[in-house]
């Protein structure tokens, strides 16, 4: 079968294109931006990448176009689909049809976590040599690619609430129909798609909905995630928390070492480079998942003492002169709260340089710019790039933090963190663009 892909180098469409390659699938793909490091991830695997959306790409006739959410009609590739009666399909849609079937799929969703908890789940399932499929939205450095087919049964994806495609407003999510569900968290975010909170857990209901009641639900308490399940749930819940079924007892108060409790009962020690509550927690869930398909607890444990974490999830991309520089994708007030927490928590009394950018869509259109400040509160100083479209006055918001730069030039950043940084200084950046500008 020849697959074209409209949008393969988003992380989600570069996964189901190295996929399908890997099944045997001959695949092309088009996008308005070939770079690395999806580009390069694709052509290593043989797949032929094409810039920009020419109707030409589609000749000759692909057997069925694989259209990105993020293309919309008036679209020259789409538009010639259309017209053409080309057969077409969504990303999730093609990988529930011709992948997940007959396979254990265990999703991860949520507001946040999302990755990381997956990433860990299936480096659980591989060191238990269960040779797990999975599709994930970055890089697992366990790995080093983002998405796999997979040999064993189960299948590991990062289950994503956001939209389908502009012809499936559904969340994408609904389509995996997972046997283990993990529901990390709930907050309102993609303000982009959603009017509010509830049409969230609209969707999250759909999902839950799909989960066989011979499956497993993994959640949290929280007042969000237990709204959607009092709308209906027909499968087993365990839950993880303080006094749930599976708790965490710190040994290091920056999370990188706990004593996993099950149903009150010790079942071993994680020791690990990572840090942050948030983290503690993924990695519950992540070993409930695996437990739930056949995974002892203690193997899980002792496998996440040698997971390497996802690109850009704290991920330290440098120390000069004793200044560490980390690159993390934290994009949402409570994210970037927990993961200055962990670094606080680890560094004690140094410094910390915070560099933001409020990037995505939600944080464009000023959803969540009053909580931004108190999410910056533990770092000492802070930098904000100011992206051309941001829907509101960035002076205004941060004029409040003492301490704050705010700048509309990446480079004048740069300049200014590289002046003030002494040694013994953290430096988080959570702007992509950052370190597009400064190399790394």
């Amino acid at each position: 079968m020849h697959i074209h892909i409209l949008g393969i180098c988003g992380t989600f469409m570069g996964g189901v294109a190295r996929i399908a390659s890997a099944l045997g699938h001959r695949v092309t793909g088009s996008d308005a931006g070939v770079y690395p490091p999806m580009s390069t991830q694709l052509e290593e695997a043989g797949i032929g990448l094409m810039e920009g959306y020419e109707p030409a790409h589609l000749d000759p006739a692909p057997d069925v176009v694989i259209i990105g959410n993020a293309l919309s009609r008036g679209n020259p590739a789409v538009e010639a689909t259309l017209e053409r009666g080309l057969p077409y399909a969504s990303g999730p849609q093609w990988l529930a049809e011709h992948v997940l079937q007959d396979r254990w799929v265990l999703a991860v969703a949520g507001t946040h976590g999302k990755t990381t908890t997956s990433a860990m789940l299936t480096w659980i399932l591989e060191d238990a040599q269960l040779a797990p499929g999975f599709l994930v939205g970055g890089v697992p450095r366990n790995f080093g690619i983002s998405a796999r087919a997979g040999d064993g049964p189960f299948f590991v994806i990062e289950a994503d609430e956001y939209d389908t495609a502009f012809f499936d407003k559904r969340s994408k999510f609904v389509h995996y129909r997972p046997r283990t569900l993990v529901l990390n968290n709930l907050e309102f975010d993609h303000a982009d798609i959603f009017d509010d909170l509830a049409q969230i857990q609209r969707q999250f209901h759909h999902l839950v909905r799909t989960v066989p009641g011979s499956g497993l639900i993994i959640a949290p308490e929280d007042d969000a995630l237990d709204t959607v399940l009092a709308m209906g749930c027909w499968t087993p819940v365990t839950r993880i928390g303080a006094g749930a079924d599976w708790n965490a007892e710190l040994l290091a108060p920056d999370g990188s070492a706990f004593t996993v409790t099950l149903e009150g009962a010790d079942r071993g020690n994680v020791v690990w480079p990572l840090t942050g509550l948030h983290n503690v927690r993924n990695a519950l869930a992540a070993l409930a998942a695996a437990r739930h398909a056949g995974v002892p607890v203690e193997v899980g444990i002792d496998a996440l003492s040698r997971f390497e974490n996802v690109k850009r999830r704290m991920e330290l991309r440098g120390e000069i002169n004793g200044i560490r520089v980390y690159d993390d994708f934290a994009h949402h007030p409570t994210a970037i709260a927990t993961t200055l927490e962990g670094l606080r928590n680890q560094v004690g009394e140094r410094r910390i340089l915070a560099v933001l950018e409020p990037r995505s869509n939600t944080m464009r259109l000023g959803i969540h710019k009053e909580q931004l400040p108190a999410s910056l509160r533990q770092a000492d100083l802070v930098y904000v790039h100011v992206p051309p479209d941001l829907g509101w006055d960035a002076d205004e918001v941060f004029g409040r933090l003492p301490g704050a730069g705010i700048f509309d030039d990446t480079q004048a950043i740069v300049d200014v963190v590289t002046n003030e940084a002494r040694p013994g200084d953290q430096v988080l950046t959570t702007p992509y663009t950052f370190f597009a500008t400064a190399g790394s």
